[in-house]
């Protein structure tokens, strides 16, 4: 099969401009490219796209597997989409730390949503990025303004992994919980709901309507342990259920309340400027990391401490100094 050409700078940048899907598509696969051609050309494109940026709301969506973030966000999604918005959805599937591949199958659970014209829903996976997030998610949201997306949802792994890294690229963050699984509480990370703008109780229907109710009330408790956010914002727990669409209009209402008050106290710029630093000391962290293992001869350089670390020879910590002191020579 013929690899297919490449497209040319000002065919990314018009293309995205335009807010050709299929352009965007291509565009997110070349910052997600290792092959340094392409970095190349994605940075270039990141750079010329750049002051059409920062206009959407950046919203995080997490939560354990099994509490529905799809479904929610599906449903959530196609609110926004009735209230005039454009929605693009950055999902993320765990990748096999065996095999580095994915389930990608966002799009089936998002059925309804993914026909929608003014729905982008692009998968990734993970892959060795820690933080529940893909390797170019901050390009990706980028790159999904440009092209006139409002509203940027970023879909978490949620297995156990720090949410950090979400943290520290969208405005508000979402925690989804569920209820009726036993003592709520139990469940509780303090770094995650410290991390937390808002809440939201899934799956609130049918038989599970009352335990919601009750979640719901052990989640404030828990909150009022916390601090308040930046200019004084504390989170709010509400109540949803994706099927029957109920909850979504609170839950934007409260984003609002959320950006009103960032907005007010001119703390949103702040907090983006910080995430952009954060991003700043990512990206050095990783290309020293990319420059050290792309050195001629490294890999047989590390095949062979690998060895004698694992045979208690040598310590790992002066197998790896030795090696980083030969790349520094």
């Amino acid at each position: 099969m013929k690899k297919r050409a490449r497209l040319s700078l000002d065919e990314y940048i018009r293309g995205i401009l335009a807010g050709d899907r299929l352009v965007l598509s291509r565009a997110i696969t070349l910052a997600e490219s290792t092959l340094q051609d392409d970095q190349e050309l994605a940075d270039e494109l990141i750079e010329a796209i750049l002051p059409k940026t920062g206009k959407a709301r950046r919203i995080g969506i997490t939560g354990v597997p099994g509490v529905g973030k799809s479904t929610f966000i599906e449903s959530f999604g196609m609110f926004l989409i009735g209230e005039g918005h454009k929605v693009a959805v950055l999902t993320v599937d765990p990748s096999s730390t065996k095999t580095r591949g994915s389930i990608l199958g966002d799009k089936t659970r998002m059925e309804e949503l993914s026909r929608s014209p003014d729905a982008y829903i692009r998968p990734s996976a993970t892959g060795s990025t820690l933080g529940g997030v893909a390797n170019a998610t901050r390009e990706a949201m980028l790159l999904c303004e440009a092209a006139g997306y409002d509203i940027i949802l970023v879909e978490t792994v949620g297995v156990g992994q720090s949410e950090t890294a979400v943290r520290n690229m969208v405005d508000f963050f979402l925690l989804l919980m569920l209820a009726g699984a036993g003592d709520e509480l139990q469940g509780i990370k303090k770094g995650i709901m410290e991390m937390a703008d808002g809440m939201a109780i899934t799956k609130a229907d049918g038989d599970n309507i009352r335990a919601s109710k009750q979640a719901r009330s052990a989640y404030e408790n828990a909150l009022h342990l916390f601090p308040a956010g930046p200019g004084g914002w504390r989170p709010k727990v509400l109540v949803t259920s994706a099927l029957k669409n109920e909850g979504m209009s609170e839950i934007w209402s409260l984003i609002g309340e959320y950006y009103s008050l960032m907005n007010k106290n001119n703390l949103l710029e702040s907090l983006r400027q910080d995430q952009r630093r954060t991003w700043f000391h990512e990206m050095i962290d990783f290309m020293l990391t990319t420059s050290f293992y792309n050195q001629p001869g490294m890999k047989e350089k590390i095949a062979k401490s690998e060895n004698v670390v694992a045979d208690g020879k040598v310590t790992p910590m002066a197998a790896a100094r030795k090696l980083i002191s030969i790349s520094g020579s």
